[in-house]
């Protein structure tokens, strides 16, 4: 198809968008394999979903914030290219579902021109910071960190250091001490601080999710602000050398951390000093930039009003008013300002009630909308006296719902709905637990110690793992059947001292026992806790067998019933139908493809040395003498996984031979003193003329190869799904 792309988008984005164009032809046509082309789009936001033939995009927001306008663009494109629905994430991102891959370019073009992105949305790059959506207005900070967050996005986009990694990697920076963001599940988490007048952050590395979940270890507890991105960097570029990337399940950081120890990862991050781009980065710090007061809302200066005035004391006739007031309502750092949040079910919205919401936003509160972690919306710089109306107008497109952030405010992923590796329906249980919490348990939209996060499998997307109380989508089987099941974990989330604590496995139980398993744990914990004791708290003092005990009976499958079998928002009965991945496995000769990744690395590193770019043009560099070597290796069939082991079996097995005469050992010191020197345009061009002679030197070889041998047998290639 024909791309109309706008002079207004950048030549960088510009470039990404026609390459997926052309990928996705080469891809269509058969002259591009499938595994090499899902590797490509899922650095671009395209990820195929569990229907076959249609996408799902990711909108890459960092640390949330998005416009009236972004959210009206989105909305439009939205209702043209997807299913007129807007599913908000718990990584601040926005979803659109049900796209056609040849739709893909275009519609990323049309959000380019709003200043929005899909690159390094998916795969395995650094994926969307993450920032507590109250920054800027957070009564409880130092500082704003929405700067931050900003910088350490723009930083790593289109970074050489991060597009060809293991796996992927997360960032949070939370606004406060209580660490909203959640830093302590992330790969790098920071937390604001201020020690001698001056700005830092605490700096939490090896935190993650999934199967086998770890929480962070503290690296510092005060790095200095201008320190704090090229330390990332430093640790980005050990992962990238050091991580796992044969055993994908293990292939994360946190494993990386727990295999090393924090001592040597230090140190190794310390021995990347010499070669970063920035050994300081320092970061504006223009909040105020940030956002925007519309001229219709009434300014500060001009209010004198008593504090019961916005109603956290004051009655009014409407008590769903009173309960939004208390629960969704709160006053801003800025005296006299207030922001609002709103609960959005499932993280689904409407495209019309975007565009109806972004035209409220105008009238009412400042041009700066924060999606926030648990998929819900917040709105900033809100007037006391235009609160009655705002509510109105909220609660008329159903956005003024109490309990934000509340037990009774689940976040969820979308499971079986769309996502390939869903096992069990988490959207049709958050349904009914929530149904059951407003009709049996109604004063829980008060209750913001208890969270419940539900994921349609173990991978996490939904966060069961840092979860109060949590759910994961797995199956059970019984005799010759299989049911739907949802294993129940407790204790996670944040305890009474405020400290991040990675949830219990206590059992599995059949789906449609969920509103039970809920009822009991609910009602247990309000008949047996101490008054005001948290329920992690509650939860360690009683320990795991205790509530092993509680819920034993539900786990019983002598007692089920027909509708057991029967999914939650099915009609049919279960089958556990779990993808592989996105596509079938393919046949293709991996050497080939291999070395024609090393080629496109080796222009990407001609073309930053032109630009003057010696930094990216050195990592690209040190990429093509890892591809290639890599390529190498498995002509002999010799197995490859992390770089520096690549390095190590290159120097071992090609040492001495025809066009490669070096010693043992001289490859593995010419490739890794990229982190001796300095980067310089000297050394840059020095890198690249002996990666261009070795690229020339492997693809001689393999030729050679192929002459002796006859054709490349192909090779099966088994691929594994990006969650």
């Amino acid at each position: 198809m024909s791309i109309f792309l706008s002079d207004t988008i950048s030549s960088a984005a510009q470039r990404d968008i026609i390459d997926l164009d052309q990928k996705i032809q080469s891809f269509q046509s058969g002259t591009l394999d499938g595994e090499a082309f899902r590797k490509f789009r899922l650095t671009r936001g395209v990820y195929g979903q569990r229907q076959a033939g249609v996408q799902m995009i990711r909108i890459k927001l960092p640390y949330g914030r998005i416009t009236a306008d972004q959210l009206i663009r989105i909305a439009d494109l939205s209702d043209k290219y997807a299913t007129g629905n807007l599913h908000a994430t718990t990584r601040q991102d926005i979803q659109l579902h049900y796209v056609k891959l040849a739709d893909s370019p275009q519609l990323w073009a049309e959000l380019e021109t709003a200043g929005i992105t899909l690159k390094e949305a998916c795969g395995n790059t650094v994926r969307n910071v993450t920032g507590s959506a109250r920054a800027g207005i957070d009564p409880l900070e130092p500082f704003d960190i929405s700067p931050y967050a900003y910088a350490i996005f723009d930083y790593f986009l289109r970074n050489p250091i991060c597009q060809d990694m293991g796996r992927k990697f997360k960032i949070s920076v939370s606004s406060s001490e209580r660490d909203s963001a959640y830093g302590f599940m992330h790969d790098v988490g920071l937390v604001p601080r201020l020690q001698d007048g001056k700005r830092g952050f605490k700096v939490m590395l090896g935190g993650g999710l999934g199967a086998q979940p770890f929480p962070a270890q503290t690296a510092f507890e005060f790095l200095e602000e201008d320190k704090t991105i090229p330390f990332i960097e430093g640790v980005i570029r050990v992962f990238d050398r050091y991580g796992e990337r044969v055993k994908r399940h293990k292939a994360r950081m946190k494993y990386l951390l727990n295999d090393i120890g924090l001592d040597e990862l230090l140190r190794l991050v310390a021995e990347e000093t010499t070669a970063l781009k920035n050994k300081v980065f320092v970061i504006p710090k223009n909040e105020e930039s940030l956002w925007t007061v519309n001229d219709s809302v009434s300014s500060v200066g001009k209010l004198d009003i008593d504090s019961s005035f916005f109603g956290m004391t004051k009655k009014t006739e409407n008590p769903k008013h009173n309960a939004w007031l208390k629960t969704n309502v709160f006053e801003q750092k800025q005296t006299g300002w207030y922001a609002v949040q709103l609960r959005v079910l499932l993280g689904d919205m409407d495209s019309d009630t975007a565009r109806a919401l972004a035209n409220i936003v105008k009238q009412y509160a400042a041009d700066d909308i924060r999606v926030t972690v648990n998929q819900g919306y917040l709105l900033r710089f809100v007037a006391p006296e235009n609160l009655p109306a705002l509510f109105t107008a909220l609660d008329a497109l159903g956005l003024a719902e109490p309990g934000f952030d509340t037990t009774a405010d689940i976040t969820t992923c979308p499971g079986t709905d769309t996502c390939n590796l869903g096992i069990a329906s988490s959207y049709g249980i958050t349904r009914a637990l929530e149904r059951m919490m407003a009709d049996e348990f109604p004063d829980l939209v008060f209750n913001d110690d208890i969270k419940i996060k539900i994921s349609g499998c173990m991978n996490g997307c939904g966060q069961h793992s840092v979860a109060n109380i949590g759910y994961h989508g797995a199956s059970l089987k019984n005799g010759a059947y299989v049911l739907p099941a949802m294993q129940v974990l407790l204790g996670g989330g944040f305890n009474g001292k405020g400290e991040g604590i990675i949830a219990d496995k206590v059992i599995k139980i059949p789906s449609k026992r969920g509103p039970d398993s809920l009822r009991l744990l609910l009602g247990n914990f309000e008949t047996n806790a101490f008054d005001g004791e948290y329920f992690s708290d509650y939860y360690a003092r009683q320990g795991k067998n205790y509530f092993y005990q509680l819920l034993k009976p539900l786990a019983d499958l002598k007692t089920l019933h027909d509708s057991d079998y029967i999914d939650w928002d099915h009609t049919d009965q279960y089958v556990t139908e779990v993808g592989v991945g996105e596509c079938a496995s393919v046949l293709i000769d991996l050497v080939a493809t291999t070395l024609s990744e090393a080629t496109d690395k080796l222009d990407w590193a001609h073309e930053a040395l032109t630009e003057s770019r010696w930094a990216d043009a050195l990592y690209h560099t040190y990429s093509v003498f890892i591809t290639g070597a890599k390529a190498a290796l498995m002509s002999r069939d010799i197995p490859t996984n992390t770089q520096h082991g690549i390095v190590s079996d290159f120097d071992k097995t090609f040492a001495g031979e025809p066009g490669f005469h070096q010693a043992e050992g001289d490859f593995k010191t010419g490739v890794f003193s990229i982190n001796k020197r300095e980067p310089s345009e000297t050394f840059a061009r020095q890198y690249l003329d002996q990666a261009d002679a070795f690229l020339q030197a492997i693809q001689t070889e393999r030729n050679a190869q192929i002459e002796r041998e006859g054709a490349p047998i192909l090779q099966e290639l088994v691929q594994a799904q990006d969650s």
